[in-house]
This record gives structure tokens, sequence and C-alpha cells, in this order.
């Protein structure tokens, strides 16, 4: 080996958030030492690394929301914030012995898939590599949104997104405009509001907001859930089953969920007095279109003296004057964006080339869509971490995850029994009738029919974003490859083992 930068892995993950730890973790108990994890930033977490702002929690109980194969029964709180979340990271980072393959400091510039060789070409901020197996776990809450506004850019004040919180700029005594009204910004409001001079909202669209089931976890719980693991796994499974009976209503009988809209209702009106703020504050559609957020504090904070609201999003901006859409105007020395993340265009996909020369984000340029949320038609040995269609609206991601996980595991024994130097790329109309499954349950699903303009959507209006089932359901999809919905590839002979078939550069290498 020449140098580090000539360096081949069995596997290169790309990512060390939950989905990239996760993947690393499973290589590692399956015997797999030659790998590499590719992170951008200086230090392991992902979201829960970036997001850092002001009130920053999880919205799923932490002993959902953490990996089977590493409980936690130190959670501080039901839902734990940002700080404990990261030290959970980082702990499993090394309780697994993960740092020798973590590289700091290397963004992924560009993956090409080499057919001759049958592997992935990787060009990162820090060198280049190869990999047989390339695991992108970049997540979908990675990369910020900030809208177009004309004038931005000539905004005298400060501006920063709610995944890059600059922690140096002092708000206190500021004039601070909020924009938007998503999980982050329900958390950030009732932070910030007793410091600022003046806090406005813009809103374009008002939240359903139920009440968060919060409290500080006893010492005699966590000596329990220490001590007796059955009562921590017990707990677990409770809080799973919990959500799972609730899937029905969000993905087949929407019309159930009436009485959520009537307790979210009162959770409102306990807080907000004035009947002209409550009418703004109130949905003009179904609960659980869009995410269901959870506070406490949020209402109580939008009724303070301190606080605006405007209900529409920001239009435009002229010196130190922000103009929403619906003309008011409202001078700010801040703006803090809390406009989520680019989810259905994510910009990893523009940097993945694959079998036909075309990156992923050209392939997916009518909306996203994978086998089984992890294989991408013309993209061997290629998988995704929380891929097309695998998100959820009411439970904990890291069960997705673990699903994707097993299968990535198969998929690598399915590799070593076909032999060395194979390959297996999705067959198209095993993507397509996989993405057409999905696509027929959502016509039914509560984020389709809701009558919201939801980030679960893409540009065309599709969801590509959710998955229309329970997580139990998934895992059992999830649990084991099919090699028949695979072509596997092999070096210039073009042969295919079972019932799959040859692929198109594999026969075109026999041709010539």
């Amino acid at each position: 080996m020449a140098g580090r930068e000539e360096q081949h892995v069995r596997v290169a993950v790309i990512g060390s958030g939950f989905g990239g730890l996760g993947a690393a973790v499973r290589l590692r108990r399956q015997g797999i030492t030659d790998f590499v994890v590719l992170e951008r930033a200086d230090s392991v977490g992902g979201t829960w690394r970036d997001n850092s702002y002001p009130g920053c929690a999880c919205d799923v109980p932490s002993h959902l929301y953490s990996f089977s194969f590493a409980p936690n029964p130190e959670w501080p709180r039901n839902f734990s914030g940002q700080p404990h979340i990261r030290a959970y990271l980082e702990r499993v980072t090394d309780i697994f012995g993960l740092r020798p393959h973590i590289r700091f400091r290397s963004e992924v510039r560009h993956l090409r898939w080499n057919g001759d060789a049958l592997h992935w070409e990787i060009e990162t901020a820090n060198g280049s590599l190869t990999a047989d197996v390339v695991v992108s776990a970049t997540g979908p809450l990675s990369d910020p949104k900030v809208p177009d506004i004309p004038g931005l850019d000539s905004f005298p004040g400060k501006v920063f997104h709610s995944a890059r919180w600059d922690h140096e700029y002092e708000l206190r005594g500021k004039r601070v405009a909020m924009i938007g009204t998503g999980a982050s910004a329900i958390q950030i409001v009732p932070a910030i509001q007793p410091e600022v001079e003046r806090l406005t909202l813009f809103q374009r669209t008002a939240p359903w907001v139920l009440p968060r089931a919060d409290r500080r976890i006893s010492a005699v719980e966590k000596w329990l859930h220490t001590k007796v693991p059955a009562t921590r796994a017990a707990r677990r499974q409770l809080l799973w089953s919990i959500r799972e009976l609730q899937v029905s209503a969000f993905t087949k009988r929407p019309d159930q969920l009436g009485l959520i809209e009537f307790l979210a209702g009162n959770h409102m009106k306990k807080a907000i007095k004035d009947p002209a703020l409550r009418a703004a504050l109130t949905p003009d559609y179904r609960i659980g279109c869009k995410r269901i957020l959870l506070s406490n504090t949020y209402y109580p904070a939008l009724a303070r003296p301190n606080v605006d609201l405007v209900t529409s999003g920001l239009k435009e901006v002229r010196g130190n004057t922000l103009i929403g859409a619906d003309g008011s105007e409202v001078e700010a020395d801040a703006i803090v964006f809390g406009t989520g993340f680019h989810v259905t265009d994510m910009p990893i996909a523009q940097r993945v080339t694959g079998a036909k020369g075309t990156t992923l984000a050209e392939e997916w340029k009518d909306g996203m869509a994978s086998l089984r949320g992890a294989s991408a038609a013309g993209f061997p040995n290629f998988l995704t971490i929380i891929g097309p269609n695998t998100g959820l609206g009411n439970s904990s991601m890291i069960l997705m995850i673990e699903a994707q996980l097993n299968y990535l595991a198969d998929y690598l024994r399915q590799l070593d029994l076909l032999g060395d130097r194979t390959a297996l790329s999705a067959r198209p109309e095993a993507v397509e009738d996989w993405n057409r499954m999905i696509q027929e349950r959502m016509k039914r699903t509560v984020w389709n029919t809701g009558g919201c303009d939801s980030w679960y959507l893409d540009a065309n209006g599709r969801n590509t974003t959710a998955w229309p089932g329970t997580t139990g359901e998934f895992k059992r999809l999830t649990r084991q490859v099919d090699l028949a919905e695979y072509e596997v590839l092999r070096p210039k002979t073009g042969t295919a083992a079972g019932p799959v078939g040859t692929s198109a550069d594999a026969r075109a290498e026999v041709a010539a």
C-alpha cells in the first residue's frame, strides 16, 4: 500500500449520528473490522451534535430513543435534552471501540461506482479511498434549509439557522425574529422569550401541540433499571406498544384522530386566553398531517407581553425591517431560521454517481425511491440508513435504524456467500414494486389526506419520507435480503447466481 489515500476497506460508513454509529457497532458485532466511518465534523453525534439551540430536547421518550443493544438506565428525564443524548452517543462510541475507525473532518465530496473493479471510489476532504460497500447514514435532518428571502443578504443584524446556533451572539435585550413553527421553534421560543426584549414569531402554518409528559426520572427508577434489567426492558416494551397501537389512526383511519385534536385544543385554551390569538394558533388541517409537537411551555410563552405573532411567512427584508407575506412590518436585530432541512433533496445525493454515470440526485429527480428503504436502482453495494419512506410520525427512529441494520448485516452475509468481488444491484422492477406498494398505502394516510403541505412531501407532492405502517412490520420486511430482488454483479464474466439476472454492465463486457 503506497499511502493512506489508496486505502481500500470492506465498508465505508458516511456519518456518525445514530445511523452511522449503529452501523459501525453492527459491523464490529458481525466480526467485520475492515471499515471506516467518514465524518465531516470533528466529533460524533450527527443531528444531536449540530442542534444545540436553547431548549433542544427529544420528543420521543429516552428509553425508546436509544439502541436496544446499548441501554442506558441513567437517563435523567422521560424526554432527555440534547446534551444527554449527545453524551450517550459519545459513550456508545467508546464502549464499542469505534474511535479507531472514525475519520473526522472527512466530508465526502464525491462517490463514484467503478464497474470494472466493482467498488466505490471515494473522495473526501481528508484523502481518497475505495470501498466494496458504502453505507450512507447522513440522515435527513443534517443539512439546514434557509429560504431565499429577498434582501436577507443585506440584513445588518445577526442571521443563523437553529441547527447552526451561534452561542457567541448575546440575545439578551435584542429584538429577535423566529422564522418557522416546527419542532425546533417551539423549543426555542420559550427558552429565549424571558431574555429577549421582543420576540416576533413568523408562523406560516399553525402546528398542533400536545402536552409533554416530561418529568425527572427518580433515583429509585434508575437503580431498579440498573439492578433489574427486566424492568428497563419492560418500560421500553410498553413505550413501543403504545405507539404501535396508534399507527392505524395515522395510516388507515385518520378520522379517528378527532379526540386527539380535542385534547390539543384544550391544551391551548389553558394557556391562551385571548380569543383572537387562540384563533390564529388553531390549525386548519387534520392533526398528524404535519408533525405533532409536544410542549408545556410554548403556548404560555406566546401569551407573554413581549411576544408578537405574525400569521404569515417572511416575504422580504429591508435593512432592519422584516416584511411578512401579510404586509406586516417588524424591526429586528437578529433572525433565527427554524425552517427545517433538505429532507427530500438530500445534498449527499448530488455527490453519488452510480453505474449509469448519473448521480443519485438525477435518478431521484421525480422523487426518492429505494428498495426497502435501503437500495436504489443503479447504485450497487450502496445502502442508506433512514432512506426513502422510512420516517415516522409517532415513534422512535432508532427502531427503524435497527431494522435497517439487520438488513445491512444480511446484505453483507449474502455478499460473503456469493464470494469475493461480487456486488448486489437492486433490480429496477423490484424498486418500482416496493415504491408502488408504499404509494398505494400512502393514499389513506393522514399525511396525504390531512389537508396540509408538510416536509414529508417532495416538490411533486409525493410522500417519499414517511413509512405507512408499524415499526414491527418494517422490521419483518427488512429482516433478510431477498436475492430475487437483486442482480449479482461479477467482474467481466457477467455470470449470476441462482434466480438473479445478469447486469447490463457485465453483459456489455461479455459482448465486447
